[in-house]
């Protein structure tokens, strides 16, 4: 709790008729805008209406990858702004954001009972005020029937009684418990919203999940590339003196790839959505982008490359094809080994991903997971669990972004 508490900032910059105000994030109204700087953690869930930003996203989303954000995306209270100075239309009030709301479900996971939990409490209802009136009884009866009654022995024996009878043992131990398994799995960064969901987790036998950002880090990085009529250290190098202007992050794994760019710079550059970079360096014009790009602008390529199962970025120089570069995500360097606990406990494993079906045959092959399902929408995703769930599987799903929404309603037990 106190972990969450320091990320959510009390106070923010707020725009009113051009000017910077400092007020309580408490008071800030809807449509209001709020000023971000660089290093700036946002106070409140709002609109982007600058035109692009950068943003640490790890206290929401446990990522260590900047996210970056364009005009109209929404942007929540926690997120660290990491470059320049970002203006948000607040669309939620402070106790409505989704930090806010994250603080409330740590703060009242514990009362969320679970069946063990309320059935001590039923029981304890119960139980103690007829040992109450035994233990007094022991005490006070024996008035009319023994003949050398003395209150302080009955009385005695009566405390004896009560004391051994007592169900502190369960009534005490069995919440705390729950509560101590709740309270140390947030320390290890896992939150339960509940006790009863602690009861759940022990009868999985079966664990669905995602790929990307789940298994994989979504996180880009340069496979292979290949040159036709130019150098590859220069197709790269022009390539990342192209992308250095993008912040997408396929153009940054390329830009990492090629490491020292020197003082060449590339000139203008546009960037057409859903194609790629067009843009000069020196006498040079480059295109540099998906295949979609290459068909605008007229230029021949290798056929064979449609056949490849990774991310493709083609170039051409002068309006000519010069080759490609493949760019896939890596697998996260803990999934084999939590793929294989999951094994050793006789857990099933079974991937669904809305990406290529030979992408996730490879990571399955790689991983062991005993069924992998590709080309998935959510609603593909909800039939896949449905059909688990009607084969009498208690499930968990394990997933990391909006689409999987519907499937971590629908499992036993939705981890995200």
């Amino acid at each position: 709790i106190k972990a969450l508490l320091d990320i959510r900032p009390d106070e923010v910059t707020v725009l009113k008729d051009g000017k910077p105000q400092i007020v309580n994030a408490r008071a800030v109204k809807l449509n209001e805008i709020i000023q971000i700087k660089s290093g700036e953690k946002v106070g409140l869930d709002g609109e982007l209406i600058t035109e692009s930003g950068s943003f640490n996203t790890a206290a929401l989303t446990g990522e260590s990858r900047p996210d970056t954000k364009y005009k109209g995306d929404t942007v929540l209270a926690g997120m660290i702004n990491l470059n320049t100075v970002s203006a948000i239309k607040v669309t939620a009030l402070f106790q409505d954001s989704k930090l806010s709301k994250i603080l409330e479900m740590v703060q009242d996971a514990s009362s969320r009972k679970s069946q063990t939990q309320l059935f001590i409490s039923q029981f304890a209802k119960i139980y103690t005020p007829i040992v109450f009136f035994l233990a007094l009884a022991l005490a006070l009866l024996p008035y009319f029937f023994v003949a050398n009654y003395v209150f302080d022995i009955w009385l005695y024996k009566a405390l004896v009684f009560l004391v051994i009878s007592c169900p502190c043992a369960l009534v005490v131990s069995i919440p705390l418990g729950y509560f101590g398994g709740i309270g140390l799995a947030s320390k290890n960064g896992i939150l339960f919203k509940g006790g009863n969901f602690l009861d759940v987790m022990t009868k999985i036998d079966t664990v669905v999940m995602d790929k990307t950002g789940t298994l994989t880090k979504g996180v880009f990085k340069v496979q292979k590339v290949v040159a036709v009529g130019v150098d590859e250290s220069e197709l790269v190098r022009l390539a990342a003196i192209l992308e250095s202007n993008s912040t997408h992050p396929v153009a940054k794994a390329i830009v990492d790839y090629a490491g020292e760019l020197g003082n060449d710079k590339a000139t203008a550059v546009e960037e057409i959505a859903g194609h790629g970079l067009i843009g000069k360096v020196g006498d040079k014009e480059l295109l540099a982008g998906n295949l979609k790009l290459l068909k605008k602008y007229n230029v021949t390529y290798q056929t064979e490359i449609e056949e490849i199962v990774d991310t493709v970025v083609v170039l051409s120089i002068d309006k000519k094809y010069a080759g490609y570069i493949t760019i896939a995500d890596e697998i996260k360097e803990d999934a084999a080994e939590a793929i294989k606990k999951l094994h050793s406990l006789n857990i099933k494993t079974v991937m669904l991903s809305g990406d290529k079906q030979a992408v996730v045959n490879n990571v399955a092959s790689i991983l062991k997971i005993n069924k992998a399902h590709g080309d998935l929408l959510p609603e593909g995703k909800v039939e896949q669990v449905e059909t688990l769930k009607k084969e009498g599987k208690h499930i968990a799903f394990v997933g990391d972004g909006v689409n999987d929404a519907p499937v971590l309603a629908l499992a036993d037990a939705g981890i995200a």
